[in-house]
């Protein structure tokens, strides 16, 4: 939509720890990154040093920004730019900050601040994989387009963002979430439990014994590959049951939305070990009373990054039907089809993209 746009939006990356300012225009960054402490123990001190990011990098663009648009990791008053509630990473906010006020009024220009979540789905339903999925349909010969998406992030919790109609969905309330869903396996127990990087950690754990061990996620998908020392098989399981959790949540998500999934996030190189889990969650049977059996989803499933399941995807069950009391026919196709693949762009490209597009989406609105 504006990979050819020459306004330029600076962005944000807000990390509890480092605070990463840029600058996009087209839907490429257009300086090299700089990088601040977060100092978000102190409010004082992390909004002076947000200001300073923001004027370094000003002073590096050859024209003025049009507006400032970044995510934030937690729970907020989005269209209001206030921050506020449990934000582990930001604990001098929890109060409440009106930080899109306050910018500003530094800056003089909008500011947009959004969910990294919200931002991952909206960059991959604009220059991401829900156009290349169009793009390679049209290819193939297919009348099929997708405009609806849901984007998971797999890293340190269970983020979501929902695009509908090509247009972002932040509810009423700025609270599309999917991380206090119900456990499969403990409904007392909220989903990110299971889909998180603790989550493989601990179930590594309790799979090996080994109770105490430091292990992060990518130590274990070392191990399943066999290339580490440890417990092969639970490093395996490990990720096994984090493809099933998150299948089965997905999987809720996908009914009430009938969409294309895109997963991004650091996990997402552990996919030969956790897809397979996962889409057998999609693939699935329900039961009725009666002892029927019909598919968990109304929608045929498919790993889009699969080019055999690709083909199939694009391909459908399409056939002639004769239009009743007439010689004429019509296309049918009773194959409902949905999918999930990995992001090609990488979470913080995607959510950047989202939160250029964002912006001049607002700007241009507004005119």
């Amino acid at each position: 939509m504006y990979r050819f746009d020459k306004r330029i939006v600076i962005t944000l990356d807000a990390g509890g720890t480092n605070l990463v300012f840029g600058a996009m225009q087209s839907n490429e960054f257009i300086i090299d990154p700089i990088t601040l402490p977060s100092n978000s123990h102190d409010l004082d001190l992390c909004l002076s040093t947000m200001v300073s990011g923001f004027e370094q990098v000003i002073a590096k663009l050859d024209q003025k920004p049009v507006a400032i648009s970044f995510a934030f990791p937690g729970p907020a008053d989005y269209p209001h730019g206030i921050i506020g509630g449990h934000l582990p990473n930001f604990p001098s906010f929890r109060n409440g900050v009106a930080l899109g006020p306050f910018l500003e009024e530094k800056f003089g220009i909008p500011v947009f601040i959004n969910n990294d979540g919200d931002l991952f789905a909206f960059g991959e339903a604009i220059g991401g994989v829900l156009p290349e999925i169009n793009s390679k349909l049209a290819e193939l010969g297919s009348t099929k387009r997708y405009t609806n998406l849901l984007g998971y992030t797999f890293g340190t919790g269970f983020g979501i963002g929902m695009v509908i109609d090509n247009h972002l969905n932040r509810g009423n309330n700025s609270c599309v979430e999917t991380f206090c869903l119900p456990h499969k396996d403990n409904p007392e127990l909220m989903v990110e439990e299971g889909v998180a990087i603790r989550a493989i950690k601990r179930v590594y754990g309790e799979e090996s014994g080994d109770l105490t061990h430091t292990f992060e996620p990518y130590d274990i998908c070392i191990i399943a590959e066999g290339k580490k020392a440890g417990d092969r098989q639970a490093a395996i399981r490990a990720f096994e049951k984090f493809g099933e959790v998150a299948g089965d949540a997905i999987a809720t998500a996908i009914t009430l939305t009938d969409s294309i999934v895109v997963l991004g996030g650091g996990l997402c190189g552990a996919k030969k070990f956790f897809m397979p889990s996962l889409m057998k969650q999609l693939r699935g049977l329900l039961h009725t009373v009666k002892g029927e059996e019909l598919d968990r989803l109304q929608m045929k499933p498919f790993d889009l990054d699969d080019d055999d399941e690709f083909a199939q995807f694009a391909h459908g069950a399409a056939r002639l039907i004769k239009v009743y009391g007439t010689e004429k026919t019509v296309v049918y196709d009773p194959m409902k089809a949905t999918g999930v693949a990995i992001s090609k762009l990488g979470a913080s490209k995607a959510i950047s993209i989202g939160a250029y597009s964002f912006a001049l989406s607002m700007l241009d609105a507004a005119e």
